[in-house]
């Protein structure tokens, strides 16, 4: 901005609409005649562009932009449901409804059995406990490969899947008075 910019010379953007290719020297002090700061907005440019502008009001459109640009943004996050190998089937059915809750919003879910103790002697249990996760779930999100071991825990992660194109619209009913097509109201010929 102003004395800080460094190039000799800048193409500079009036609020006029005029734009010209200054010695930085005189544009800023062009800019500072209007009673504006000289912003440089595209460095990279050949000459470097300049634009004579209110800098506090140039900080905050920029501000405000990059706050709508948050707002839209959706961030997926990883939710971690845990299970061990003997998990009843009210409390995987209620983990498989929250697994589904996080897919629909977009989120990644990852499925852990954790075993303890003597358990870790039976991970056929926790595989198999992962698979019909990942396959009671594939309406809603792919499994990424296959369920791993990591220690004493085997995981597997799923990721949403995109939502299936909405069912082919019906065709509106005919009208009662139109005789149904395909048919004629002339004798057939044999």
């Amino acid at each position: 901005m102003n004395e800080a910019i460094r190039a000799r010379e800048v193409r500079a953007v009036f609020p006029d609409g005029s734009v010209e290719i200054l010695p930085t020297s005189v544009a800023v002090r062009r800019a500072q005649e209007l009673g504006l700061d000289l912003i440089l907005v595209a460095p990279t440019a050949e000459p470097p562009v300049a634009k004579a502008m209110d800098y506090g009001q140039w900080q905050y459109e920029n501000k405000k932009k990059q706050h709508e640009a948050k707002k839209k943004q959706h961030v997926i996050q990883v939710k971690e449901l845990k299970f061990r190998p003997n998990t009843d089937d009210h409390d995987y059915e209620f983990k498989k409804n929250h697994a589904i809750r996080f897919l629909k919003e977009g989120n990644r879910v990852k499925a852990v059995v954790q075993f303890r103790g003597r358990e870790i002697a039976h991970t056929d249990l926790g595989r198999k406990l992962l698979m019909r996760f990942a396959e009671d779930l594939a309406q809603y999100g792919a499994a990424e490969g296959q369920p791993r071991m990591e220690g004493r825990n085997a995981h597997v992660l799923l990721s949403p899947v995109k939502a299936a194109a909405p069912a082919a619209k019906e065709k509106p009913p005919k009208p009662k008075n139109e005789p149904p097509s395909g048919s004629s109201t002339a004798p057939a010929q044999s």
